[in-house]
């Protein structure tokens, strides 16, 4: 592998929640065959069985378990769901800030990522190359920019 390929998933939802004692809690909903690398073969194969399965498993989740500090941000702890397989997983998590939004209340701006082992997942595909190594990589870094309004 040589370099990397980037893509996002369009369709998605997540809730904050934050007690009153506080505490915040997280979870989220992605729709998987919603992927969009801009290369629609590579797309299909994405959700084909050897990758995502979209079709067994459609949609991936996260729970929050906790929200710790970690250097100057802080970790969002919580179980992952991708491909029918839930993984203890630590996000990075940088709060941004607040401001007053464009008339619909304040919006709070985050910015998490995470790391994961695509093999943790059970997406175990091997692609050599003739000449030696492989087209995937293990490591897939998922980037997450937030903005979060307050309801009632």
């Amino acid at each position: 592998m040589v370099s990397r390929v980037r893509g996002t998933l369009g369709t998605f939802t997540g809730e904050i929640t934050v007690s009153s004692e506080g505490t915040p809690s997280v979870s989220a909903e992605i729709d998987v065959s919603s992927v969009d690398t801009g290369n629609d073969q590579r797309d299909a194969h994405l959700k084909s069985a050897e990758f995502f399965d979209v079709e067994q498993h459609p949609t991936a989740t996260f729970t929050s378990t906790g929200v710790r500090a970690d250097g100057s941000g802080y970790a969002l702890d919580g179980a992952f769901t991708l491909k029918g397989i839930t993984k203890p997983i630590s996000i990075g998590l940088e709060f941004n800030g607040i401001n007053p939004g464009m008339g619909h209340g304040a919006v709070a701006g985050f910015q998490a990522s995470v790391i994961l082992n695509r093999k943790d997942f059970g997406i175990d595909i091997n692609m050599p190359l003739e000449t030696g190594g492989v087209v995937l990589g293990d490591k897939v870094t998922v980037t997450l920019d937030i903005e979060a309004t307050k309801t009632a």
